[in-house]
């Protein structure tokens, strides 16, 4: 609930308060956690009847959010031992994810309406999840906080990793820097999206721009690419991702695709790639682009000189991969700024599949998705 949305207070509270909504006839709405410090001033927990938020709540939250992804642990043939447990608001825990490597997980909070519930979620966890060790993660505005003698990295359970975790997303293996890395040490969205670039990957050349730690890049070589050539401006993320790479060597597929690495700006690389090579793959997996409401058009017009860019680099007949994780941009927008992009380069495109949230990220209201991809063969 945003704040201008409160028209009345019994007192003030403290972050992390639980606070009860009314109506305007005094009659139960909702409960949350209060947030003084944020424009959504109550986080909602739950609404519609009256209820008791204790352990038993907490459990049934974290029980339900591990049922749903039941699915990646009944695989077998293509082991997954990381993904999201609990995606914040769509596993009504607004503000909080829980993330898995392996037996390692990451408990990451973006309010300091959590930190006094800390021993209640750790708990829970455990009973739910049993972790060897469970790391606390805080957003910036959040390590500002009182975080009652706890700091970022600390474990909440076992012991802190001292080395990358070592995980497996459907049987390929990736280590995460769970107490340094971006977000809670892996971008875990897009393996479905992976490993489809996987199936389409036999005898391809393949750039993978916007690469990250690799996963992507791992994938296509899995699935028998030639060559991959991951692009970021991160130095640190390619060193992973040839880390990661060299992690599947005893997959023969991986062993003999040639994989090169180049670090800088993804606008001048592939500007400089087009004087001289053509990919049958090309995937363009970048940052958000568009953060708060003003900036959505910028989004929009940075995805179509992406489009325009990219599609150049694309042999006829092969495909190119474009994702967006700008909540604030809608589905139809990116489409049409990407085939936009395709239209000022005269290129034909078109759209043979199109991906949003995989089962460990639902989306369950409105406001709740934010990752589109499409897979277009170029002509």
């Amino acid at each position: 609930m945003y704040d201008k949305a409160i028209t009345k207070r019994s007192h003030d509270g403290k972050p992390g308060d639980l606070a009860v909504i009314f109506d305007k006839d005094r009659s139960f709405m909702a409960i949350g956690l209060y947030d003084p410090a944020s424009p959504i001033r109550i986080k909602v927990l739950h609404q519609g009847s009256r209820q008791q938020i204790d352990s038993d709540f907490w459990n049934q939250r974290f029980s339900q959010a591990h049922q749903i992804r039941e699915p990646l642990r009944a695989d077998k043939a293509y082991p997954t031992t990381g993904y999201r447990c609990v995606n914040g608001e769509n596993d009504g825990l607004p503000g909080l994810i829980l993330d898995r490597y392996n037996e390692t997980f990451v408990l990451k909070l973006y309010t300091e309406a959590w930190l006094p519930h800390l021993d209640d979620l750790t708990r829970s966890i455990n009973d739910v999840y049993q972790p060897d060790s469970l790391v606390m993660r805080l957003s910036r505005s959040t390590q500002k906080s009182d975080t009652f003698g706890l700091a970022e990295g600390d474990a909440l359970i076992g012991d802190t990793p001292t080395e990358p975790v070592l995980f497996e997303e459907y049987g390929l293996r990736f280590e995460a820097d769970v107490i340094k890395g971006q977000k809670t040490g892996h971008f875990l969205d897009q393996r479905e999206n992976r490993r489809r670039i996987s199936e389409l990957s036999a005898g391809a050349d393949v750039l993978d721009v916007f690469s990250c730690t690799g996963g992507f890049s791992v994938h296509a070589a899995a699935g028998g690419a030639k060559s991959v050539l991951s692009v970021d401006q991160s130095g640190p993320a390619l060193t992973t991702a040839r880390a990661n790479m060299a992690h599947n060597q005893t997959n023969p597929a991986v062993a003999a695709c040639v994989h090169t690495t180049r670090e800088g700006d993804a606008f001048t690389i592939m500007a400089a790639l087009r004087r001289t090579q053509t990919f049958d793959i090309v995937i363009v997996d970048p940052p958000s682009f568009a953060q708060k409401q003003s900036s959505i058009s910028a989004g929009i017009n940075s995805y179509q000189r992406l489009t325009e860019a990219a599609i150049p680099l694309v042999k006829p007949g092969g495909h190119l991969l474009q994702a967006s994780c700008s909540s604030r941009i809608t589905i139809d927008q990116f489409f049409t700024a990407v085939r936009s992009g395709a239209e000022t380069q005269r290129r034909s495109l078109e759209i043979v599949e199109h991906s949003t949230h995989a089962i460990d990220h639902p989306v369950t209201f409105d406001q709740g998705g934010y990752l589109k991809a499409l897979i277009a063969q170029v002509g």
